[in-house]
């Protein structure tokens, strides 16, 4: 069996941070978690050197054409002069890139390109919140969401700015691989396997007392007791903050209520049990705190649109045809 080959098209004086997390995700070998793990290569303008904002030189051993050859094309961020005029040839490839059925990615600003292409027409798209007002005067005829972290149109996925790039090639390993594989390169790059809420929570200063990390040890806190019954005044003890005050801070940080979070935390924890284990719906329930079978396929229904029955089908199925392909191309 091949390797899912994602393919990074670059332009100069791309931000570096931005770059270097599809390279983290997708270019480190992690064969020991998934065999095949994805094959990265850089594509870019081979005639000139290419260098990150930071002045690190980048190496493109391929061209843009070669993009046409990938399973997944993902366009770095650009600089601003890029932005405002992309190379020709890299439009008129993910046009055709988009044409064979590609699966087509934009990391920050690189939205802009996928819309200078006209991939975003009449799509739900984002970019780095600092961009939103341009882009939306840019591209009128996108479904702008400034708030988004990332939007996932199925074909065609786009990024906010800078951490939110972790977001989205998380969510892609999740995707192709289950949440089980994506929670464990989040473990290995010591990073929340998924943020809730959106990029808004960034748009504005955040005082002292709203720091993040203030949040963190409540939030490990429940994480590792998702199979009780917890409550948010339970919650509030924890965090040594008031009810109302808990509440506020976690709605400002996370975008969300904390019995919301509660929620989608028990949903992916039953999504992984039913990708890794054989127990049954009723036992999940009991471990993922929904108490019955009944409550889980609701709560499960509402969240993912398929029943857990539907769930495990379908991941089960699609591991059975990554395993009959490795052995067709073994044999």
């Amino acid at each position: 069996m091949r390797p899912h080959v994602v393919a990074i098209a670059v332009t100069d004086a791309t931000p570096t941070f931005e770059l270097a997390v599809p390279c983290e995700v997708f270019g480190t070998d992690r064969s020991d978690i998934v065999d095949p793990w994805y094959e990265l290569r850089m594509c870019g303008d081979t005639t000139r050197p290419l260098r990150t904002s930071a002045g690190l030189r980048i190496h493109t051993p391929y061209g843009f054409d070669d993009l046409l050859d990938a399973d997944t094309v993902l366009v770095a961020a650009l600089a601003r002069a890029t932005q405002l005029a992309p190379p020709a040839h890299l439009v008129e490839v993910l046009r055709e890139a988009h044409k064979r059925g590609k699966r087509i990615i934009s990391i920050c600003t690189g939205a802009y390109v996928l819309a200078a292409a006209g991939l975003l027409t009449g799509r739900t798209a984002t970019t780095h919140w600092m961009n939103a007002g341009d882009f939306a005067h840019r591209f009128p005829d996108v479904d702008f969401t400034p708030a988004a972290l990332y939007t996932d149109e199925g074909d065609i996925l786009t990024s906010a700015g800078t951490g939110s790039a972790i977001d989205l090639c998380l969510h892609l390993v999740r995707q192709d691989h289950g949440a089980a594989v994506a929670n464990e390169v989040a473990r290995r790059m010591v990073v929340p396997p998924h943020r809730e809420g959106g990029q808004s929570q960034y748009t504005r200063p955040m005082a002292r007392a709203e720091r993040s990390d203030e949040l963190a040890p409540v939030l490990n806190w429940a994480q590792e007791r998702l199979h009780e019954q917890l409550t948010v005044p339970q919650l509030a003890r924890v965090a040594s903050l008031g009810e109302r005050t808990f509440a506020r801070r976690f709605k400002e940080r996370l975008g969300i209520t904390p019995l919301q979070w509660l929620l989608q935390q028990r949903v992916r924890l039953a999504q992984e049990l039913l990708e890794s284990t054989d127990e049954p719906v009723e036992t999940i329930a009991r471990r993922t705190g929904f108490g019955t079978a009944a409550n889980l396929r609701y709560h499960f229904g509402r969240v993912t649109t398929v029943s857990p029955q539907t769930y495990r089908h379908v991941f089960r199925h699609r591991a059975a045809q990554q395993n009959r392909l490795a052995s067709t191309s073994a044999g």
